[in-house]
């Protein structure tokens, strides 16, 4: 049976972030994927989801909050 690599406690892993300020947990093995730029690298697990929920506290993307939190 395989194991998800993402739950993998003693992987190494990537905090991702695309243009639109969202963050994905990235085992750092897989390449980045196109539109996203490693904010953290080849920090343990638990390092990465704490840079995640640190950075990433509004999870709407940027360009809807830009367009909600325009003062009228």
């Amino acid at each position: 049976m395989s194991t998800n690599p993402f739950d993998d406690t003693d992987g190494v892993f990537h905090a991702l972030v695309n243009d639109e300020g969202q963050y994905s947990l990235w085992p750092s093995f897989s390449p980045v994927p196109a539109g996203w730029t490693a904010a953290l690298s080849e920090v343990d697990r638990r390092t990465a989801i704490d840079f995640v929920n640190e950075n990433w506290t509004d999870m709407r993307p940027r360009t809807l909050r830009e367009t909600t939190d325009t003062p009228t």
